[in-house]
């Protein structure tokens, strides 16, 4: 059964994946990979010598166009499945301008939501993650 459980930012040293919650207009921005029918907030690893906040930027640009923003982090996450477990920092962006999709991005589209779809791609983990950022008040 997955877990996910939420600590402070800056909780764990190793963090291996960042999350965005990105915003726009007062509406949930999702994105659709290319090989998925489901929605999923931008994210992913954190590459060798990436800060958190350098992959943040960097996933929500390659995973939503998003060309102006403000980006924070607001708290660590661990996450655990029947495959493995990891740790990650997740952020709020709230995006001002979207441009189109990076060529080559694994993502086929970007799209505005007035509430949570019912199925992510990470239903769990994303379920958990936006019930902490409306707890804190972001």
């Amino acid at each position: 059964m997955p877990r996910c459980t939420v600590h402070p930012i800056d909780h764990f040293d190793d963090r291996k994946f960042v999350v965005i919650l990105s915003h726009m207009d007062g509406k949930y921005v999702l994105s659709r990979h290319k090989a998925r029918e489901t929605w999923e907030t931008q994210g992913g690893h954190i590459e060798p010598g990436e800060t958190p906040l350098e992959a943040a930027k960097r996933e929500l640009w390659e995973e939503s166009g998003a060309e102006e923003y403000t980006i924070e982090p607001i708290f660590d996450y661990w996450a655990t499945d029947d495959i493995g477990s990891a740790t990650g920092a997740v952020f709020r962006a709230e995006i001002t301008k979207l441009g189109p999709i990076p060529a080559g991005s694994e993502m086929a589209e970007v799209r505005l939501f007035d509430t949570l779809p019912d199925v992510f791609t990470y239903t769990y983990i994303s379920t958990v993650l936006f019930a902490e950022e409306k707890k804190l008040g972001k």
